[in-house]
C-alpha cells in the first residue's frame, strides 16, 4: 500500500485544501463536537453538486454548513456560497485567526478556528430546510458516514 502524501492524515481525508484550510476544519469540527454535540462531515457533495466543507448534524437533527475561508482571495472569488444556506439550518464561515473577520458578511455566521480548537464570532441565522430536503440528507450521510467507516476498515480496491 503507497504511504500517504501527508502521513499524519488519515487516508479519507480530501488533500485538495491548503494546509490553513485543513487546520481551519479541524478547529471547526472540534469545536461543533466539543460544544455542540455535532456530528461532523468534511467534504460533503450536495445535490445542488457543491461540496460543503463542513456539514455537521446535531442532536436533534439540525444541519450547520461551515464555509472555510483560508485567505482574503478565497473569499473573494467564492460566490457559491449563498447556495449553501439551502441545505442547512443555519450557515457559518470559518476563517483562521490572522483573516480579518470584517471581510464576511454581517448577517452571515462566523467561526474563527485553527489546528486546536474554534469560536463562533457571530451565531448564523436560523432557516430551517424543507422537511423532504432533510430526509434525502439524512438519508445522503448516513451511506456517507458508513463508506467512510468502510474504506478506514478495509482501504482495498471496493
Amino acid at each position: 500500500m503507497p504511504e500517504p502524501a501527508t502521513p499524519d492524515l488519515p487516508p479519507i481525508v480530501d488533500l485538495r485544501q491548503s494546509a490553513t484550510a485543513l487546520r481551519v476544519q479541524r478547529g471547526v469540527m472540534r469545536l461543533l463536537r466539543q460544544t455542540y454535540d455535532m456530528c461532523c462531515y468534511a467534504e460533503v457533495s450536495l445535490n445542488s453538486g457543491r461540496r460543503a466543507d463542513v456539514l455537521a448534524v446535531g442532536p436533534k437533527g439540525d444541519i450547520w454548513i461551515v464555509e472555510i475561508k483560508s485567505s482574503l482571495i478565497d473569499f473573494q472569488v467564492d460566490r457559491k456560497w449563498p447556495e449553501y444556506r439551502d441545505y442547512s439550518d443555519r450557515f457559518f464561515f470559518a476563517k483562521p485567526p490572522e483573516l480579518d473577520a470584517e471581510i464576511f458578511p454581517a448577517s452571515e455566521g462566523l467561526i474563527v478556528a485553527d489546528g486546536h480548537d474554534g469560536a463562533i464570532l457571530r451565531e448564523g441565522p436560523h432557516t430551517p430546510i424543507a422537511a423532504a430536503r432533510r430526509k434525502a440528507l439524512m438519508l445522503k450521510l448516513a451511506r456517507l458516514g458508513a463508506d467512510r467507516i468502510h474504506a478506514l476498515m478495509d482501504p482495498g480496491p471496493s
